[in-house]
């Protein structure tokens, strides 16, 4: 019998009270179980990580709201928010599962980091710095976005537009010629990046946890990315 594939999904931690425990919500290692794959998350431990991009057959990185690099943002831009363990450890993940061409989702925080190392730029508040922008960080309000035909997930999704929710103040808003755009808000703020040079390497700015996985397009996500797992399984 094939043993079912193995995601690695990095925690999430408490920044806004210290930084003291581990907090990640429970519905991405729902979304994956339900798409037959097993998620184990991953702490912020260094010696882990060869160890985990040799033995996972893909890597999920959540939402969350950390302290990036300088230079991933504009010129005279820079994070808003705390400081982390967490992206040290993460970006080495994401790079070894990007190295090794297993597979890579990111979420949120995660579509962001997939750009930027790939040659992306970000803004640390699109709504102040992105004209006619939307404000992106509210919970309980959702969004329009337009898929671009030709793409992977324009497959995926199986439809040209959809409602998506939206809890993000960070942005791409400089694309690098690694990255394709695949959706984008009704204010054409980028919503969604794949890296065609990977197998499957794609990020989004919603959160598909979140949504009803048999009915709304923009959940089908995970079901594509367990199967492309699946295939080095």
């Amino acid at each position: 019998m094939r043993r079912k594939p193995i995601i690695a999904v990095i925690m999430d931690e408490n920044t806004s009270a210290g930084g003291s425990l581990y907090e990640t919500s429970k519905n991405y290692f729902s979304a994956i179980a339900a798409a037959g794959a097993l998620p184990i998350g991953i702490p912020y431990v260094a010696e882990l990580v060869d160890q985990v991009v040799d033995e996972f057959d893909g890597f999920l990185s959540v939402g969350g709201r950390i302290n990036f690099p300088e230079n991933w943002y504009v010129e005279g831009d820079q994070s808003r928010y705390p400081a982390s363990e967490r992206v040290a450890v993460e970006i080495a993940l994401m790079e070894g599962f990007l190295a090794r061409d297993k597979a890579v989702l990111g979420i949120c925080n995660g579509m962001q980091m997939l750009g930027c190392l790939n040659g992306c730029r970000m803004v640390s508040d699109v709504h102040s710095s992105w004209p006619g922008a939307l404000d992106h960080d509210q919970a309980n309000v959702f969004h329009d976005v337009s898929i671009q035909a030709d793409t992977r997930m324009a497959g995926i999704f199986d439809a040209r537009t959809f409602s998506v929710n939206t809890f993000h103040r960070e942005a791409l808003v400089e694309i690098s010629s690694s990255v394709v755009v695949a959706a984008r808000g009704p204010d054409g703020v980028v919503e969604a990046i794949e890296v065609p040079s990977r197998s499957f390497a794609m990020g989004l700015q919603w959160h598909p946890e979140k949504l009803d996985a048999a009915e709304h397009p923009g959940a089908r996500i995970f079901d594509a990315f367990v199967k492309a797992t699946a295939a080095r399984s």
